[in-house]
């Protein structure tokens, strides 16, 4: 079969060697949007009079006619015509006859795919923002049933001091404002058309890139042909940013298991986003956690092979760059569906606040409390630190904890403990006192709440 660009050739490839260099396997995902974009083209060529009104029609109704096909999923694509732009422009002579390879006037392949992939990235960007909110709404709604539970706070997986588990919560919708704002304004970047840029020169056709531009709905061109087929920012900006997402996404994850766990019983997974074992009748297993856990590292492996593959590609395009689309493709499918999935997790689990009661009653994390309690009494603070850690060490040698310790046995360490100690030391009243701004106090808890709906409004 003779190649769309095989003119200065006289021997063809043997088909292991063409079915190695086809990117139509990957590619064809872009469907929608090579049409989209040939539309926008030859319309163009149409309004600037380099070609005939009546061969814009005949072009424009056999793309037409090849989008719903495609809509359908009923056309096939082969590795003889290597990639999406072939495969469709094979299509449409076929359709309309030799005047559809006039829609190649005026653009190389190099622009059409850069175009393809501004035009895919522009839709599911905002697919993953709208996600993101979704999510954020989720957690916003669960953390409004949940101010005034009171939770252990960690550092280094150890208990350290009780919070709102709202606040907890909290932490998660602010990670993922961070991320939709890194989303949001990587679109500018999303948001330049390269269409017009040749295959890396420009033209010496009399195109109207604004025009292009216009129709496809873009705000800016590309300035610089080179720059245009040659850019892979956006792409790496948004695998960037996806792999800090799944950042978030997987230490919230690493929580959600170690709190269904048995040693912690702090919640329970809906069946739904649980599974069980081949063997062990008795297990519920927070797959699909763990999975998003995991995937993770794809979504880093995917922009560590694009800055990889761009590090020592000279200007302008080469075939090296056909590895752009794979990893782009995978982190679209990943990031959507881990946060699809996230959001039912986190939407149908079952808070074990009984459980959560329980584990602030049976630890020190209430320390720091009789700590500050002694310093606003006037006593250096390191000195109070010291007095708390060595009646911490005698409850451990009692096996007791500071609620439990009698006030007789305070006062051998300070007279300044009296009886309205055990007041303070009570988890609620640890929570409800942190009222400094962004704190776990339930006034600021509230405060904060009432930002995260105003963001979401």
């Amino acid at each position: 079969m003779t190649k769309l660009w095989g003119g200065r050739f006289q021997k063809s490839a043997e088909a292991w060697v063409d079915e190695f260099g086809a990117s139509i396997g990957f590619d064809q995902q872009l469907v929608m949007e090579d049409i989209e974009g040939s539309i926008a083209h030859v319309t163009m060529l149409g309004a600037q009079g380099i070609l005939p009104a009546e061969d814009v029609e005949k072009i424009l109704g056999g793309l037409r006619e090849l989008n719903v096909k495609a809509e359908a999923g009923q056309l096939e694509f082969t590795v003889a015509n290597e990639d999406i732009h072939l495969n469709l422009e094979k299509m449409l002579i076929d359709l309309i006859g030799p005047v559809g390879g006039k829609l190649h006037t005026g653009r190389s392949r190099n622009d059409q795919v850069a175009t393809d992939m501004h035009l895919f990235l522009k839709k599911r960007v905002a697919e993953v923002i709208d996600l993101i909110e979704t999510f954020q709404a989720t957690i916003l709604e669960k953390a409004e049933q949940h101010v005034e539970t009171i939770a252990p706070g960690y550092t280094h997986l150890q208990r350290a001091q009780p919070i709102s588990f709202a606040h907890h919560l909290m932490a998660y919708f602010w990670m993922l404002e961070r991320d939709k704002q890194r989303f949001t304004e990587s679109v500018k970047r999303i948001d330049i058309l390269p269409l017009g840029a040749g295959a890396m020169a420009g033209t010496t056709f009399p195109i109207d890139r604004l025009k292009s531009a216009e129709l496809l709905g873009f705000s800016q061109v590309y300035q610089n042909s080179m720059d245009a087929v040659s850019d892979r920012d956006f792409i790496v900006e948004f695998l960037s940013n996806s792999s800090l997402m799944m950042a978030h996404l997987s230490r919230f994850a690493e929580e959600i298991i170690l709190w269904s766990t048995d040693e912690f019983k702090f919640i329970e997974l809906d069946d739904a986003f649980s599974t069980g074992s081949s063997i062990m009748p008795q297990k519920k297993n927070p797959d699909m956690a763990e999975l998003i856990r995991g995937k993770s590292g794809r979504v880093y492996g995917n922009l560590m092979g694009l800055l990889t593959v761009l590090k020592g590609t000279p200007l302008t395009y080469n075939k090296d760059m056909q590895e752009d689309k794979e990893g782009m493709f995978d982190t679209v499918q990943t990031v959507l569906g881990s946060l699809k999935i996230f959001e039912g997790m986190v939407r149908t689990m079952t808070i074990n606040t009984a459980r959560l009661e329980q584990a602030v009653q049976s630890d020190f994390s209430n320390a720091t409390e009789l700590a500050d309690y002694l310093a606003t009494k006037g006593m250096p603070f390191r000195e109070a630190h010291e007095v708390t850690g060595k009646l911490v060490f005698t409850c451990i040698q009692q096996g007791i904890y500071l609620l439990d310790l009698p006030l007789e046995e305070m006062k051998k360490e300070s007279e300044l403990i009296e009886a309205d100690i055990y007041d303070v030391l009570a988890p609620v009243a640890a929570v409800s006192r942190r009222n400094s701004l962004g704190g776990t106090g339930f006034e600021q808890v509230k405060i904060q709440l009432e930002a995260a709906k105003a963001l979401l409004s």
